[in-house]
């Protein structure tokens, strides 16, 4: 099985359960640390090319990080596309069994089952607390409704201010974040690296969490210890 990854969660989720089948994976596909395979562009900008000249038995992306056009452009080639959608928790889990099956797994990887024990053995939040979740700035962008992240922190007991707003991942102005009064800012390090230096400035008197965005957006191995590091981020905040 040759397998060439579009998405940077399936890049490790790949690797961890069916060593040695990943041959392509993108720019931005970062873990496992170690990986040595070909880079074949970004999410967004593919090099239709470099990926059918690998010859992979199957190509993997996701409907929201991958362009159409470009999937468009790989099935023309005559390559498998196998297409994900991650909007909540569950969802991750299933798509995740399915992904790994398709490259050839013998059996449902541990790692998998650790994953979802993790997130099974949460409590139901006792309490709520209220934030905004730019992803975003220049223009400012947050997160809106029936997103993966959101329904990650929802589980943490964070309501995301935004969540029934008609788009996914809308613009807002800053004055109308600020405005909306949220218990909480949460601030991951992806898409948007905000850091310490770089984010909380224009919240001015919020508290704000700075989170990991690969524990936040995410799905794949690092699912195992997303409730733990994100919940210590979130608590340190509100602090």
């Amino acid at each position: 099985m040759r397998v060439v990854s579009l998405v940077p969660s399936l890049t490790e989720a790949v690797t961890a359960s069916v060593p040695g089948a990943l041959v392509g994976a993108t720019d931005w596909c970062t873990h496992p640390a170690d990986l040595d395979v070909v880079r074949i562009g970004g999410t967004k900008n593919p090099k239709v090319d470099r990926i059918v000249g690998l010859a992979p038995d199957l190509v993997l992306a996701n409907e929201e990080e991958n362009r159409e056009p470009d999937l468009a452009a790989l099935r023309e080639a005559g390559l498998n596309v196998l297409v994900t959608e991650v909007r909540n928790v569950p969802q991750a889990f299933r798509e995740l069994e399915r992904v790994v099956a398709a490259c050839g797994a013998p059996a449902r990887p541990r790692w998998l089952d650790e994953a979802e024990a993790a997130w099974s053995r949460l409590p139901e939040p006792g309490t709520w607390t209220s934030a905004v979740v730019p992803v975003w700035r220049r223009p400012w962008m947050v997160l809106g409704r029936d997103t993966f992240a959101g329904d990650v922190l929802a589980r943490l007991g964070v309501g995301n201010l935004y969540g029934t707003h008609l788009e996914r991942y809308p613009k807002v102005p800053l004055q109308e974040l600020r405005d909306a009064a949220p218990d909480l800012v949460v601030l991951p390090d992806e898409p948007y690296r905000f850091t310490a230096d770089d984010g909380p400035e224009a919240f001015e008197g919020l508290p704000c969490a700075l989170v990991s965005g690969r524990h936040l957006t995410w799905y794949g191995p690092s699912l195992i210890q997303a409730p733990l590091v994100l919940a210590q981020a979130l608590r340190a905040a509100r602090r």
